[in-house]
């Protein structure tokens, strides 16, 4: 067994992870990085990157489809497409490799020790790795300890994983073949993103949420124009329901009835797979994490605004951490960790961290919605503009939905954006800087913004909280 000696010991190559390490080795650190998976963590292998290449190309098929069954007022006229799915999982596998291996390349550069295996904390600074069939490879001392051990998708007692019926997302990434019929249990964003692939696919799809509404992390006037387009779809859904359990007899499905209620009678709703989607949790089981006996926070590791923990030099970041569980939030945390760690004064303050839902429509929202902004005690304005008056919207072809801003009555700063639309997920670089450099309206709807562009929205969506929008 082979003993490494090592500044900063980060475990887990996900997008916290691999980005701590590369940073580190930019300034210097001896870095090394435990990772059991492939580079990229969940986001570049069985989430973020291939749900998003499956979003595309479930997309492109459904728009010839409907070129070919309806015609095009763009003068484009089809036969009626196939689909290759082994062709389509290769272009999705192809991305995601293509993504990691240049990961593994940024490490290599910066002369990160990448070692494959599982990790097993020891105590604060030390930790073995350990292979696939259980045999001790590596035992390495650190200066630095950094947990960037990410999520798992939450399991419900009553429906269990088996990876062929009753499935998660990753294996609703990676189908050999599409199912006839999909349950989603959970209308949440990754639930609704998968649901919308496979119904574009051709796939009947069902939606079983337990509140009153879809995405309900979202405001209700955001998730309106994605309730229309899933009815649209024809997706089913049942909202303010709850699964209470597998179809009964041989029949493959689910039972469920009104969320609530145990008296009401159940429904059986029956199909191929089932997708369990209610969420993630950390991951925190199976490398001994208990051993450091850290302060937690529920079932996350409870950090400071600079990312340590109760322990002196272990350091934790990402989704582990909890809420938000979002890639960009971990790679803010494991930069941030790096320069710390280098000797560089760092806090962990942004000002809000965007979180964008890649339905159809896309949802972005950075800040205080109109509500929470008043919750807060603020005195706010608040103005939409409609893409249905962008003309760069209107050349796409997809013209529904709108920009909203929300900022002090007062003195006109902004305290949040919300869009839904289509592409509206490119815009939220724009709504996080404004927040990020304290914009006012003022300073947003006098900047000069290219035409034509859907970012154009966004500084009509300025004027017409400041009321003289020039287009609507």
């Amino acid at each position: 067994m082979q003993t490494i000696h090592t500044q900063l010991l980060v475990l887990g190559g996900g997008p916290g992870g691999y980005i701590a390490a590369i940073r580190a080795g930019q300034l210097g650190l001896q870095t090394t990085l435990i990772e059991g998976a492939a580079l990229g963590g969940t986001c570049l292998n069985i989430g973020c990157i291939p749900s998003k290449a499956l979003i595309h190309a479930a997309g492109e098929f459904a728009r010839v489809q409907a070129y070919a069954e309806q015609g095009s007022d763009l003068g484009i006229s089809l036969q009626q497409p196939a689909l290759d799915w082994t062709k389509t999982l290769a272009w999705k596998d192809g991305i995601v490799k293509q993504l990691t291996s240049g990961v593994g390349a940024l490490l290599k550069r910066q002369k990160v020790q990448v070692i494959e295996g599982w990790a097993q904390i020891i105590d604060g600074k030390t930790v073995e790795v350990r292979d696939a069939a259980g045999s001790t490879t590596h035992r390495i001392q650190c200066e630095h300890l950094l947990l960037a051990n990410g999520s798992v998708p939450i399991a419900l007692p009553i429906l269990p994983f088996d990876g062929k019926t009753i499935i998660s997302s990753t294996e609703a990434l990676s189908p050999r073949q599409l199912p006839n019929k999909l349950i989603v249990v959970g209308g949440g964003y990754i639930g609704l993103e998968l649901g919308i692939v496979y119904r574009k696919l051709g796939v009947q799809v069902a939606v079983v949420e337990a509140a009153e509404r879809i995405l309900p992390a979202y405001d209700a006037e955001l998730t309106k124009p994605v309730h229309t387009r899933l009815e649209q779809l024809g997706i089913e859904l049942y909202l303010k329901h709850q699964v209470v359990g597998p179809a009964k007899g041989k029949a493959t499905g689910v039972e469920i009835r009104p969320a609530g209620d145990e008296n009401a009678k159940t429904t059986t709703l029956k199909a191929d797979q089932i997708l369990v989607a209610v969420g993630r949790k950390p991951r925190t089981e199976g490398f001994q994490l208990e051993s450091l006996q850290l302060t937690m926070k529920g079932r996350a590791v409870l950090v400071d605004d600079q990312c340590k923990t109760s322990m002196k030099n272990v350091w934790a970041i990402g989704d582990i951490t909890g809420e938000p569980m979002l890639a960009h939030r971990a790679m803010a945390q494991g930069e941030m960790v790096a320069e710390i760690i280098s000797g560089k004064k760092r806090h962990f303050q942004p000002q809000q961290i965007p979180a964008v839902c890649f339905t159809d429509p896309e949802i972005v929202s950075v800040g205080l919605s109109p509500a929470e902004a008043k919750a807060a005690g603020h005195e706010v304005l608040s103005a939409q503009f409609p893409f249905a008056a962008n003309g760069r919207a209107m050349t796409l072809e997809d013209t529904g939905g709108f920009i909203r801003v929300v900022a002090r009555k007062d003195n006109h700063r902004i305290l949040g954006w919300q869009a839904v639309g289509g592409h509206v997920a490119e815009l939220a670089a724009a709504f996080s800087q404004s927040l990020e450099m304290g914009a006012y309206l003022e300073d947003v709807a006098h900047t000069i913004h290219a035409h034509p562009t859907l970012g154009e929205a966004i500084q009509e969506t300025a004027l017409r909280a400041l009321g003289h929008a020039l287009h609507v």
